[in-house]
């Protein structure tokens, strides 16, 4: 893991095939972004800042004031904050607004924001003129430990999530931790869904850091940046999905995306579905795999102290989810390709888990949590 030097700010470079990617991160650094611009030479002078309802009361004055004052032309685009936004509807207005505003091939994007931001904001960059760079400025947990690393863009469809998208790297990544200090307990929370999920497949001393903090802020520049490496490293082993190392970071998620998409989405956070998700797997890698009992009721305990779910609702259509997973990219020429855990910290992909046994494990979020 990089270096860590009190009050200040951390960089951690993906070396990546066409190019490198920074990821900063620190305390007070939106203020460092129109120097940090000029630093690269595909960012010109006129942009667009794409945020939503949510975050542009809270950042986008001052961050669009420190860029103007640097002789910088940018645009501002805010839609309705929510999944619900992150869709291909919106993906043409933003586009649309782009046009209007003036912008052109040799513009730039910032997403401002969480996840949604993140991901629609960054699809839009990448199909705008076919492909304009972007810089992701996430704002909670969940961008700033995963979604904002690694170029994967897209949108939601009533078949599933993400199945619409695009590889399209980032510039830079700017995670500024004072910005979750104005995030909601149960936002902040949903971040360590993904954070779980690292220590899981890649590091268990970073289930200690969790195990110690649980879900008080503090020690948030470590937290995030012990996960951005994590995410990082294994980025540059398989920048987009060839090998099956990539694959890792999908612990959890067929069945948690899943989940998501069935309970309607906006009702779980991702985090939450991707909890859901992990129990799943953890249940299932000891089926499939050699996780042991002890290792497993360490993670679920984990995912209840950061008041994350374990349990399914039972109004959640189990018929909607199975219907969903069936559709899931993860699934290759009819063969599932699923996540297991074979210890704590070591994942591989598995083409052993049949579909019946991932039903059997959805039926198994439902009813009393005696995890």
């Amino acid at each position: 893991m990089p270096t860590l030097h009190p009050g200040e700010p951390t960089r951690i470079t993906l070396e990546l095939a066409a190019r490198s990617c920074d990821v900063i991160i620190g305390e007070e650094i939106l203020e460092q972004l129109p120097q940090l611009l000029t630093e690269h030479e595909r960012i010109g002078k006129r942009g667009v800042l794409v945020t939503d309802s949510n975050v542009d009361p809270l950042y986008a004055d001052s961050v669009l004031d420190s860029l103007h004052k640097q002789g910088f032309e940018i645009a501002r685009i805010v839609f309705p904050a929510g999944e619900a936004s992150k869709c291909m509807e919106q993906i043409t207005d933003i586009c649309r607004q782009m046009l209007q505003a003036g912008l052109d091939r040799h513009s730039f994007l910032i997403a401002l924001g969480g996840g949604v931001v993140g991901d629609a904001a960054g699809f839009a960059a990448a199909i705008f003129q076919r492909g304009i760079p972007v810089i992701q400025i996430p704002t909670t947990v969940v961008s700033q430990v995963d979604s904002s690393v690694g170029g994967k863009t897209g949108v939601n469809t009533p078949e599933g999530k993400n199945l619409i998208g695009s590889f399209h790297q980032p510039e830079l990544v700017i995670a500024d931790v004072k910005t979750l200090s104005t995030l909601p307990d149960r936002e902040y929370n949903e971040g360590f869904g993904e954070i779980i999920k690292h220590a899981a497949i890649r590091d268990v001393t970073l289930l200690d850091l969790v195990e110690e903090i649980g879900t008080e802020r503090k020690k948030l520049t470590e937290l995030i940046t012990r996960n951005v490496a994590i995410k990082a490293a294994v980025v540059e082993e398989d920048e987009r999905e060839t090998s099956g190392t990539r694959a890792l970071l999908n612990f959890g998620h067929t069945i948690g995306h899943g989940i998501e998409a069935a309970a309607g989405y906006g009702r779980l956070l991702h985090g939450e579905a991707i909890s859901l998700g992990l129990v799943a797997a953890i249940r299932l890698s000891q089926q499939y795999s050699t996780l042991t009992e002890q290792e497993a009721a360490r993670l679920i305990k984990s995912l209840k102290t950061c008041s994350l779910p374990t349990q399914l609702d039972n109004d959640i259509s189990r018929e909607d989810i199975l219907k969903i997973l069936r559709l899931d990219k993860k699934f290759v020429d009819g063969q599932i390709r699923f996540v297991l855990l074979k210890s704590l910290g070591n994942a591989f992909v598995s083409n052993k888990v049949t579909f019946e046994a991932i039903e059997a494990a959805v039926d198994d979020l439902y009813g009393d949590d005696d995890g």
